[in-house]
């Protein structure tokens, strides 16, 4: 079985025509709520304010006397008159018209106290003590309580209309239900991918004759998940089939259904199902299917209480629960097929299994041609070739291309956008802004003009290099200049020998610098990174060291978000002595092509000073001027001593 490779790591696709919009009639808005409603609180709160205040004792007038002080003006004939009332509170005035308060301790015998006031000709008066009416009594301490429940009724019906529903909204399913007059996508919006349209579109004919397969005795799938890097369009196909089959469509993303409470999860997924039940025939969409269906029982962790083990058991009951003459179908998207659980993918449930991969070139040219709709194009645009240097480009990638040269075409002055602003924009999107303002010195200027024309003149002599599109000593991003190779065809195998050519390509920069100045440079960091990791993969994955012989150490499984996990980090399924042998082997293969990288550009010299030249001067040339500097250092007999073995092809 030959399995394609694809080097270096590629992007991903989808692309979109927008179609009529079919809004559906939009629903009257709802009756205003009376404004007294808002009222409610301040108004309590006030109310329980004034309960608060009335409550609350006058504060006292005059000084305030203790018992013994009391005595001891009654004592020296300074008090006049007194207020006694049956608490013991005593309110006075002294001789000198001074107010006073004191208080009688009730313990004691107050008997001679009278006696004395008697004998000083004081005035005495009785009192009763006022505590307030019961029902005053009886609101301060059930107005608080008033006030906290209209409180929780206020906060309750604003949760209400936040969540859409109050509490009980928490568990329903958050789907974006799209009716059948809505999807307006079809399968002639969606760009290339004939060969996934045509395997989907039997969940079409499904939907709309069931009775054919009923009589034929063969089911509907049940489910159908699409596997791809981010960006291929599982979505918008997902919506292309719900637009073709004329059913409705509810969509929901795969974290929609883990929230912080236990069993809400579970519960949405029982939600979702029973609306579409109610709608059938419809179209189940999860999207990120792997927030949720994460193989169980992994890690550290024991039992299965898990909320998201919890949600993803429940998917799997519903998923064997509803009829397959339901009309249902259940359509999924991720771009982590290693790490959903196997349950869901068996049989049953997720009966296909639709990979949408790369676009190849063709595919690319019509997406760009659908993105470029309504914009302006001058005649020197051509897709054929935009898609020739942009292998590995999604579909978000190629729409971005697009609008990155309508606003250079903009930023020129015009309207129009030619085939100039659309190699700007991919050169910003590969390699970085333009830093117009980073100023290299004469000597870095010149060295980076040396290291690039070494990449350049590898990949022009180099047998099986892809040929050289750009050369260029302009800073974009991190990069201080770029060697641009344009593939002439869209490779999905690679051979030994390309991948030869391709490290000598890589090393070809630092080669330069030796040849040049007789030492290397920190410019070659990313080159030497590259390589480094190309050779490793040519010993460990392809089988092409004779020292390691026909192995391969492969993940085995696709990682479309790229990187290398950590879990093939720690646990590498070969021992430290074959690491050993793998760097090692990588380390040979590099310095190979760098000493052959040395060889050629030695033999070709003056070929290099004269393009580094050039580019010091002209900053920015094409492939044709390098196949133009290598033929004037042809020899007369036109043998060109390439240590490739063969001339450098016509442009």
């Amino acid at each position: 079985m030959i399995t394609p490779v694809r080097l270096p790591e590629r992007h991903l696709s989808r692309s979109v025509k927008p179609g009529p919009s079919r809004e559906p009639p939009r629903p009257p808005p709802p009756a205003p709520k009376p404004s007294w409603g808002r009222w409610l609180l301040p108004v309590a709160t006030l109310a329980l304010l004034l309960v608060v205040l009335m409550r609350v004792p006058s504060p006292q007038e005059g000084a305030s006397f203790s018992y013994s002080d009391f005595v001891g003006k009654v004592g020296g004939g300074l008090v006049k008159t007194v207020d006694i009332n049956d608490k013991g509170a005593i309110k006075g005035t002294l001789k000198d018209g001074t107010k006073f308060t004191s208080r009688i301790p009730t313990a004691l015998d107050n008997s001679r106290l009278e006696q004395q006031l008697q004998s000083k000709n004081v005035e005495i008066t009785a009192s009763q003590s006022r505590d307030g009416s019961p029902w005053g009594t009886l609101l301060a301490l059930v107005l608080p309580l008033l006030l906290i429940v209209a409180l929780f009724v206020w906060s309750g019906r604003r949760a209400a209309r936040t969540l859409g529903g109050g509490l009980s909204a928490i568990g329903r399913a958050r789907a974006k239900i799209i009716e059948t007059e809505r999807p307006t996508t079809r399968f002639e919006d969606v760009a290339g991918y004939e060969g996934v349209k045509q395997e989907i579109s039997e969940i079409v004919d499904f939907l709309r004759n069931p009775g054919r397969y009923a009589i034929a005795g063969a089911k509907g799938p049940r489910g159908v998940i699409m596997v791809g890097p981010p960006g291929t369009g599982k979505t918008l196909i997902a919506r292309a089939v719900a637009g073709e089959a004329e059913v409705p469509f509810l969509s929901v993303t795969g974290s929609a259904f883990v929230e912080m409470f236990v069993g809400v999860g579970a519960s949405r997924v029982r939600d979702l199902f029973a609306e579409a039940r109610k709608r059938a025939p419809s179209i189940v969409f999860i999207d990120e299917i792997d927030a949720v269906g994460s193989r169980r029982g992994g890690g550290a962790r024991l039992g299965g209480n898990d909320e998201r083990e919890q949600t993803l058991n429940q998917l799997l009951a519903e998923m064997d629960g509803f009829d397959q003459d339901s009309g249902i179908v259940v359509l999924a998207a991720t771009n982590r097929p290693e790490t959903l659980d196997p349950a869901l993918l068996r049989p049953g449930r997720f009966d296909r299994h639709v990979t949408v991969p790369l676009p190849n070139q063709a595919e690319r040219a019509a997406i760009l041609a659908v993105h470029a709709r309504g914009k302006t194009l001058a005649p020197d645009v051509d897709w054929d070739t935009v898609a020739r240097a942009t292998p590995g480009f999604s579909g978000a990638d190629l729409a971005n291309l697009v609008n990155e040269a309508a606003i250079n075409a903009v930023r020129a002055g015009g309207a129009v956008i030619d085939a100039k602003d659309l190699g700007d924009a991919r050169d910003r999107l590969l390699l970085g802004r333009r830093e117009s303002t980073n100023a290299l010195l004469p000597a870095e200027r010149h060295s980076v003009a040396v290291h690039e024309s070494g990449h350049a003149l590898m990949a022009a002599l180099c047998e099986h290099a892809d040929p050289v599109a750009k050369v260029t000593i302009l800073p974009s991003g991190p990069a201080l200049g770029a060697t641009e190779q344009l593939p002439e065809a869209e490779r999905h195998l690679y051979s030994e020998s390309y991948l030869t050519d391709l490290l000598t390509v890589r090393l070809g920069g630092r080669a330069a610098e030796l040849v040049v100045f007789g030492e290397g440079s920190t410019g070659a960091a990313d080159d030497l990174a590259g390589a480094t990791q190309i050779a490793a993969r040519m010993v460990r994955e392809f089988g092409l060291s004779p020292a390691l012989g026909p192995v391969g150490y492969g993940s085995g499984a696709p990682r479309f978000l790229g990187g290398e996990s950590t879990e093939e980090t720690l646990h590498r399924p070969y021992s430290e002595q074959t690491q050993r042998i793998v760097d090692e082997e990588a380390a040979r293969l590099v310095r190979q092509a760098e000493k052959r990288a040395v060889d050629l550009l030695r033999e070709h010299r003056k070929a290099l000073d004269t393009l580094a030249e050039l580019l010091t001067v002209r900053e920015t040339v094409d492939g044709s001027v390098v196949l133009d500097v290598l033929r004037r250092r042809q020899r007369p007999d036109g043998h060109h001593p390439a240590a490739a073995g063969k001339p450098p092809p016509s442009p």
